[in-house]
Parts: structure tokens; sequence; C-alpha cells
């Protein structure tokens, strides 16, 4: 087993044991056991516990390389560098929804290397490394052979980074071309749903490394198109990204503006 497929081994395990934790503390439908740390910027008890458990386990594992997570920063450094987001769709979650996962991504300087998404209240486990494909619960995913806008569902991230200007503007650009908008509040979700072809394209205006790093893996490898993220401000300070079909890629390009 090479270096990269043993830290594969161990990040499912991981997640799967912080997606278990994410469960046991999952608040209850309506629940207001969250705070807030800016506008639709949520925060529950589950964000900073998950993120240390995996800090914990990944020094034990492999104490050369760096962490990274969403709550607590640049923990440790290394040419190979973990990146956590221990909930992405906290909205959905502090609320009790089902639309939320734990993200675990591995890169090295600028090249995402490894990625494991599970989203545990959906059944559902992502798996990818670089140069050895994607994977949706053990079964080999694909991007979608969409190639008509008009059959397309393209999932829109937002946020309050960017003008909500910009942000109708795209949306009105790709419903006039023919697709099927939705907004379901976690981009790494809405990037692995890309890849298994479940949706045909995920763009956002402005998105965080720890949202994408581990989603980025899955949709190269899964043979979806991704715009440059990693080689603009992204990973330092967020950026735009697009992920999309081969076959309606350049025309989300065109629509996205990017």
């Amino acid at each position: 087993m090479s270096a990269l497929e043993r830290r594969l081994a161990t990040a499912r395990l991981l997640v799967a044991e912080a997606s278990d934790l994410a469960m046991r503390l999952r608040p209850s439908p309506g629940s207001d056991a969250f705070t807030m740390k800016g506008e639709q910027d949520w925060l529950t008890q589950a964000d900073g516990t998950i993120e240390a458990l995996l800090a914990e386990r990944l020094a034990e594992a492999f104490p050369e390389d760096g962490f990274q997570g969403e709550e607590t920063g640049h923990g440790r450094a290394g040419t190979l560098r973990w990146v956590v987001d221990p909930i992405d769709g906290t909205a959905n979650y502090a609320r009790g929804g089902a639309r939320f996962c734990v993200s675990l991504g591995l890169v090295e300087d600028l090249t995402p290397l490894i990625g494991v998404i599970v989203a545990p209240a959906l059944g559902d486990c992502y798996a990818g490394m670089a140069g050895a494909g994607a994977t949706l619960n053990g079964v080999p995913i694909r991007a979608a052979a969409t190639t008509d806008m008009r059959q397309s569902v393209v999932e829109h991230g937002w946020n309050a980074r960017r003008p909500d200007a910009e942000f109708v503007a795209i949306v009105a650009r790709i419903r006039g071309a023919g697709a099927m908008p939705r907004l379901c509040g976690s981009g790494a979700l809405g990037l692995a749903e890309t890849a298994a072809g479940r949706i045909d394209a995920y763009v956002e205006l402005s998105i965080h490394l720890w949202d994408c790093a581990a989603a980025i893996v899955l949709c190269q490898e899964a043979g979806a198109v991704v715009s440059p993220f990693m080689q603009g401000d992204g990973p330092l300070h967020g950026g735009p990204i697009l992920a999309a079909a081969p076959g309606i890629a350049e025309q989300m390009r065109r629509l996205a503006g990017f």
C-alpha cells in the first residue's frame, strides 16, 4: 500500500468516526442550538468538536502532515496538508436537516490529492484519490453525460461575501439557458453530486478551500470539468468555483462569467 493509499484508507475511517459523532450531536428539527459567526454563517457545538477530533486523530496517524480546519485555521505545517470542514451545510444541520456532510481533503501545495465526504443522514460516502478514480458508497462514479442545458440541473452556492446582484445575475443567465436551478446549502455536497452525475453543475462566486478541497478531487477523478480554483486566490482567501459535466462545461463557463 502506497503512502497515499494508506492516507485514503485512514481518512475514510476517520470521517466515518466523525460522521457518527455528527449524528449523535445533531440538533433536533427546529432547534435553536446554534450561534452565528456572521450573516448566514452558522456554528454549532459539533463544528468545533468534530474538527478537534479529526485534528487529534490525524496528528496521531500522520504527525508529519499539516492541518487546516475551518474553525481553527492552520494548526500544523507540512508539505501534505489535511483540510477539514467539520460540518458543511451547517445551516441545514443546525435545524435538524439531513443535507450536511463532513469533508476531509488532502492537498500538496496547490494540488488536491485525496477527498472523502460523508453525508451520514443521507447514507452517502464519497471517496477519491488523484489518479485512482472516485466512488460513491464503493461504486465508481462519473460526471453526467448531459449536453443540453435544457436538460440540466445546476446548483448555485450563495453567501454574503459577494453582492446579491451578482448571484441573481448568474441564476438568471443559467435559467435563461433552460437549466433548472437549485440552492441546497452545502457546497461540498453540490460538488460531490456533480461528480456523481446526480446534478450537472455546481457554481459559486466565493467558496473557501475547506468547502471544496475534498470535492475537487472527486470532480476531477469523475471526469467533471473544474475551474482553476487552486491557481488563484482561492486557497488563501476563497474564490469562485465551477464544476460541470463535460458536455455543458464550456457553456456553463460562459454563463458563469469565469
